[in-house]
């Protein structure tokens, strides 16, 4: 019910545009999250957007360098990733939870990720 697009190779610097589609009935039910893990690390959060408020909250390591938004109309969340660095390399995965949270545990949906690589 949460699909992926958007991965793929990128030099360090370089922009990203993932996208997340999602069933009508998540998106307007759920908070929207998106999520990464790097080989042998923990899954991490990276950006989340409230469903009501549109709150935004983001990890430390990705302020001013990635935008999650929202489009109501097509029940698609995006993740813009400027400047990337090697260290972002990983799995993308999109989440859809019943309240905003960074926490792994208290996501309720699960995309199958998208592969994102920064070469240095």
């Amino acid at each position: 019910q949460l699909v992926e697009s958007g991965g793929g190779l990128v030099e360090a610097g370089g922009s990203l545009r993932l996208s997340c589609a999602a069933s009508g009935r998540i998106f307007r039910t759920y908070a929207m999250s998106w999520f990464r893990q790097a080989p042998e690390k923990r899954r991490e959060f990276v950006a989340g957007i409230n469903k009501g408020d549109g709150k935004l909250v983001y990890a430390d390591s990705v302020k001013g360098r990635f935008t999650i938004s929202r489009d109501n109309t097509n029940n698609t969340v995006d993740l813009q990733m400027n400047s990337l660095k090697p260290e972002d390399t990983a799995v993308y995965y999109c989440a859809a939870g019943g309240i905003l949270s960074s926490t792994p545990q208290r996501v309720s949906f699960w995309g199958r990720g998208t592969q994102v690589t920064v070469s240095s």
